[in-house]
């Protein structure tokens, strides 16, 4: 016996194609806004400096500021290793051991958003951005008092952390 489609069938068959476009289409456009956005305290200051230049100055004012670089990794640094050459970025991660025992002890499942991030990216100007998240915004998830006067500590700290790498003339901006 042949299958055949009842006209109900069929007029909710037009529409299931339809109506599954129009929700991925919808889901594709909350993503992209929520990119465009950024985070919340999501901050990106645009400076005067070349990536490398940046970078060395970023370090350096880690250091300055008493606080420790844990970590860096570049996508174009593992790229150019390949003979592949793209933008300059790097991701430099800065903590310090009281504050990690402070955050662990304030809430271990925290202890997976340090340590903080800061992003080195080259533009298209031919200078490099620092983009950064404010610890207040990065440990606002968890909803814990004592967490969040730990992210009040490290809010001035990082923002002085960038200040001081991206140095006189830099335009900070927000994303969020």
């Amino acid at each position: 016996m042949p299958n055949r489609v009842t006209p109900y069938e069929r007029r909710h068959a037009l529409r299931r194609p339809g109506s599954i476009l129009i929700g991925l289409l919808l889901t594709a456009a909350a993503f992209s806004a929520q990119a465009a956005m950024g985070y919340p305290g999501t901050h990106t200051d645009t400076t005067r400096y070349r990536y490398p230049v940046l970078l060395q100055r970023l370090i350096a004012a880690v250091k300055a500021h008493h606080m420790v670089v844990v970590a860096r990794v570049s996508a174009s640094h593992g790229a150019a290793v390949r003979g592949i050459k793209i933008p300059g970025n790097a991701v430099v991660m800065v903590f310090r051991n009281d504050f990690a025992v402070t955050m662990l002890k304030d809430s271990v499942s925290a202890g997976i958003e340090a340590p903080l991030r800061i992003y080195v990216t080259a533009n298209r100007h031919g200078t490099a951005d620092l983009t950064y998240r404010t610890p207040s915004a990065v440990f606002a998830p968890y909803h814990n008092p004592a967490l969040n006067r730990l992210a009040r500590t490290l809010d001035p700290i990082l923002a002085a952390i960038v200040r001081s790498a991206a140095g006189p003339g830099a335009r900070p901006g927000h994303l969020s």
